[in-house]
Order: structure tokens, then sequence, then C-alpha cells
């Protein structure tokens, strides 16, 4: 009884959030898959015994791509890169059921790619199977509080029931749904892997794009944008969680968490590669309860990559290039946790992009 009313409300909220919206006009829409490779077994083939791997492939390694475009569509896309154990849903519909990010950026005219990277969501084919020190892999993935806490979604009561911050959306229908968003990885994670392939989506698409990433999917922006050259810009939204990019010999100051190993990292790379980030404008959204030292292992963990992020930018701006961070508290949108694209007020957070690639120029059409 109780799981029934937790659906109803869930598909009430959905429902009257599409009864408000207005229609949108799409040109064009489908998927396809980029990249891949195969791994080829030894032997031979034969229908007696078809269910073994002798003379077969594996397929595996690629990203899954689902993409719209709207009528009169501006000239350059948006790819929305998801994080860690998470897949093209973060930018969909919200918990409570309103328009998350992939529409509301339809709906301003741009097409969007939504990819679930390698051996993620609907990528889960892999070459290589899972290796034990490969994060979020477990089935079943007992670890609601955990994630609930790293990402800053709130804290939990005496009662050890969730308490949200002033964003997320309250009640357990929308704790469910949250929590149902994760997704285990059916392989090694491989983040320069993942890179190739993203950047191999840019680079196939007429005019290039520009970059929406979250969290872990920040480094597989900046090692996407050393690779391609189609690049146009980027939104990072909370990177962190793997190494921000920097040059070798500059390598920034590590601020480490209360949990050590929850700290920020970088990594070098040569001084040529680095500067292929200063050709575009990259932008970095951070939320608030992000504070170093914090009780809460979530807001002293994101406190060491918000420090991080700093430094990234400010090393990217000594080089001549365009990098500004963004810290929302600090311009008056308070409440924020990690997943601030599906938060009530996530129209306000999409609209500081939207000001954002007009001021760069990045809003044309055809």
């Amino acid at each position: 009884m109780v799981l029934n009313k937790i659906l109803t409300a869930g598909l009430a909220a959905l429902l009257a959030g599409a009864a408000m919206a207005a229609p949108i006009v799409i040109e064009s829409q489908g998927s396809f898959t980029v990249g891949g490779r195969y791994v080829q077994h030894e032997g031979t083939f034969s229908q007696e015994n078809f269910v073994a791997p002798d003379g077969q492939r594996a397929y595996g390694d690629f990203a899954y791509v689902q993409y719209q475009i709207p009528h009169q569509a501006r000239k350059l896309p948006l790819i929305f890169q998801h994080g860690g154990a998470q897949s093209k849903r973060t930018w969909e519909s919200s918990p409570d059921g309103r328009e998350g990010f992939s529409t509301l950026f339809l709906r301003a005219g741009y097409s969007v790619y939504l990819l679930d990277q390698p051996r993620s969501g609907e990528s889960n084919l892999t070459t290589q199977a899972i290796t034990p020190d490969t994060p979020w892999v477990s089935n079943p993935m007992y670890g609601d509080k955990t994630l609930y806490v790293l990402s800053r979604i709130g804290h939990f009561n005496e009662k050890g029931e969730p308490v949200p911050n002033e964003q997320f959306p309250a009640g357990e229908s929308n704790y469910q749904a949250f929590q149902q968003s994760w997704t285990a990885g059916s392989g090694p994670l491989d983040n320069d892997l993942n890179a190739k392939v993203l950047a191999k989506l840019v680079d196939q698409l007429k005019d290039g794009g520009i970059l929406v990433t979250h969290s872990m999917g920040g480094t597989i922006g900046w090692r996407a944008a050393i690779l391609s050259d189609k690049v146009k810009g980027i939104i990072a939204y909370e990177p962190g969680g793997t190494p921000f990019i920097f040059p070798k010999t500059e390598m920034p100051r590590i601020t480490e968490a209360r949990f050590k190993a929850l700290s920020a990292s970088a990594k070098g790379v040569p001084l040529k590669d680095f500067l292929k980030l200063t050709r575009m404008p990259i932008v970095l959204y951070y939320g608030d309860h992000i504070q170093v030292g914090s009780a809460n292992v979530g807001e002293d963990k994101w406190g060491t990559e918000l420090a991080m992020a700093k430094q990234f930018v400010e090393a990217i701006n000594r080089h001549g290039g365009d990098a500004v961070l963004v810290h929302l508290p600090e311009i008056g949108i308070k409440g924020n946790s990690h997943f601030l694209m599906q938060e009530k007020n996530n129209k306000e957070i999409m609209k500081l992009a939207l000001d954002w690639l007009h001021s760069k120029g990045l809003d044309g059409r055809e």
C-alpha cells in the first residue's frame, strides 16, 4: 500500500508538470552508439555448442546517445556527460516530476545529446570484467545514506529519516526516485576511454558542440576538449571526484578532506595539451553546503573540490584562457546540493547557463 502511494504521487506530479508545459516542436530525434570495440575469443563457433564463447566476439566499451533536435535549432548542440554511478537520467526529469535540463534547454532552442558513457546505463556492455577497485559496482547497492550525504542532498534525523536541504524536493517518494537513479558500472572505470568516446561524438557533429558535464564527468570533459578541436565551450556542474587537469609543471595545492580518500585530486598533462583548454570559454557552477572541516563528510569533501576548482580556473586564465567559477551562495542562490540540476530552482540554475552562453556568443542560430 505504501509503495502504491509513492508511485501514485510520483506519477501525479509528472502528469501535472506535463499538462502545464507548452508543446515542443521536434524536427528529429533518435539514438545511436559511438565508439566501441570487440574482443575475439579463440576457437570455432559450433551450433552444437552455440552458447560457448568459442569463435565469438564480445562487444562493448561504446557510448549510447539519445538526441532531440528542435525546430529552428541553435547552431551548437549541447552534449550532456553524466557523473559517476549515474546515467543520462541525471539530465531528465527531476525526482518530483518536473522538467529536467534536457527538456529545459530543448525549450530554449538547443539540440540536446544525452550520453550514457561506456560501461554505464544503456552502454553496459564491456570487454573487460569488473575489478575490485571499480567504484559503485555492487548489486544490491547498500549505499543510500552514503550517496545521499556525499551528494549533500541533506542529512538524517535521530530516527534515521532523510532531511533534505532547502532546494531538494522533500518526501519519501522523491527520496526513492533519487536513489533509483544510481547505475552500477558493468566494467572498470576508464575515464580516458570515456573521454575518447565523448571526443568522437563531438567530432562527428557538423559544427562540434558545447559540453555539459556533472561531477566525475568533469574530468571526462576536460580530457575530451584536449582530444577534440570541435569543443566550443564547457559548462561544468560541480566537477570533482576525479582529477582536475593541470600542466605537469604547475601542479596545485591539495586540500585534504577529513577522510583523505575523499580529497580533490589533480592530473598533470603536458603544457601543450593543457593550453587546448584555453581555446574555449569554460564555466563551473557549485552549489551550497560546502565547507572544508565540516562534520558532514559530503560538505567537507566538496570543500576540497571547490578549493581545487578555484586553482583550475586560475591556471586556465593565467595561460590566457576564459574560465569562471560561480559559487551559487555568493550570488544569492542558496540551498542547492550536488544535484542542483534536479532541484526546485533548476530553472533559475539553467537560466544562469543560458545567460553565460549568450555572453560568449554560443547561442546563435543557423
